[in-house]
């Protein structure tokens, strides 16, 4: 596909195959465990567990909105987690070690403790201030999460993978707040993009799915050998809806990143909040960073209210917004990250993720619920 096409035409366009007389434009999903293999086993299509025409087809959307117009390989997981677990343990082996942020996705420290019992070394630094570059010599591959998830920081992932190549170290970065819309990591980079498209990619909240891209087909091969010996593969139903939700990825992505922005602004004014953090707010400490490595700055906003109880009451009073955890739908969600007990936040931390409402409507919705929240403190 030309590279120089806009974001909403290669959305709409990604991945698929030539016409067919009478064939529909996206061919339905491929229910197969085994396909019709006379004589040597050569072709594409083998065993359920190794490809499938539907994975493909979503690969090859994944890739040119990764990387448009180059040479990339993209591989479909079952999960978000599914594609993490697929990069660290396909590279990392006993006595490697491994750079985490100490500030990333929840899930992390367990991914952490089964490093360790596989005599993996794993340091962890936070995002903010390219932290992790302290802790970096030596290791074999560095985890980059930018920005960070939940508390939105922000670090110069130019200049971590240009270090972390000098020192020898491969770079990846979980890209899942942002999607390729927003932030393209190989572009500035890095050696493998890693997302949830649970999330914004897919944008609905009704599938599990993730991916891994890289340019280096090594990389790409040893991701894809792990996928097939763990069996971490998505359904072709699964990576069917993902493939079609993907033609809405810029229309969506967008509304959420202008229903952000409002939000913030209007949070910025309250004096019950505290710790605001948007990337896209000029005020907010990783803006200037943001814009220089960031084309949009997602649709996740986070900030601190007083306490449990306020956050609670806050919670419960929103009509227009789901109390739900994950982020990225086209419905606008929020949660107290405090709940789950594994993040380092205050007790009323709040993360909200913006959907597709229309904004006055939403704004309004949270600001009238603050003021309830507030009325009863």
């Amino acid at each position: 596909m030309n590279a120089d096409i806009g974001d909403g035409t290669r959305a709409v366009r990604a991945g698929l195959p030539e016409p067919v007389k009478y064939e529909p434009t996206l061919p339905g999903p491929a229910f197969a465990a085994h396909f019709h293999l006379p004589g040597e086993p050569t072709g594409p299509y083998t065993y359920g567990r190794d490809s499938n025409p539907s994975w493909t087809l979503l690969e090859r959307a994944i890739g040119e909105l990764e990387a448009p117009g180059e040479d990339v390989d993209t591989t479909v997981f079952a999960s978000g987690m599914a594609a993490v677990s697929a990069v660290l343990f396909s590279r990392l082996r006993a006595g490697d070690a491994v750079v985490l942020p100490s500030d990333g996705y929840q899930a992390l420290p367990l991914v952490r403790d089964q490093l360790e019992a596989y005599g993996i070394e794993v340091r962890t630094a936070p995002t903010a201030g390219d932290a992790q570059l302290s802790v970096l010599e030596g290791a074999k591959l560095l985890w980059i999460e930018c920005p960070s998830n939940p508390g939105l920081d922000v670090c110069d992932i130019r200049r971590l993978v240009r270090i972390a190549h000098a020192r020898g170290a491969l770079v990846a970065v979980d890209n899942t707040l942002s999607t390729p819309l927003a932030q393209r990591p190989l572009a500035l980079g890095a050696d493998y993009s890693v997302a949830s498209d649970t999330k914004g990619m897919t944008g609905h909240g009704d599938l599990l799915l993730g991916h891994v891209t890289c340019r280096d087909s090594a990389l790409t091969a040893d991701v894809r050998r792990w996928r097939k010996i763990v069996g971490a593969i998505p359904g072709p139903m699964e990576s069917w809806l993902a493939h079609r939700s993907l033609a809405t990825l810029q229309l969506r992505i967008d509304r959420q990143c202008a229903n952000a922005l409002a939000l913030a602004r209007v949070l910025a004014e309250r004096t019950d909040v505290t710790g605001l953090r948007y990337p896209g707010l000029p005020t907010d400490p990783a803006y200037p960073l943001a814009s220089r490595q960031m084309r949009r700055f997602g649709g996740v906003v986070s900030f601190v209210l007083p306490d449990r109880e306020y956050a609670e009451r806050f919670l419960d009073a929103l009509r227009l917004v789901d109390d739900a955890t994950s982020f990225g739908g086209v419905r606008s969600s929020a949660e107290r990250r405090g709940r789950w007990g594994g993040d380092a936040v205050p007790a009323g931390f709040i993360r909200l993720s913006a959907g597709v409402e229309d904004t006055e409507d939403l704004v309004a919705d949270v600001l009238r619920s603050l003021d309830e929240a507030a009325a009863h403190d």
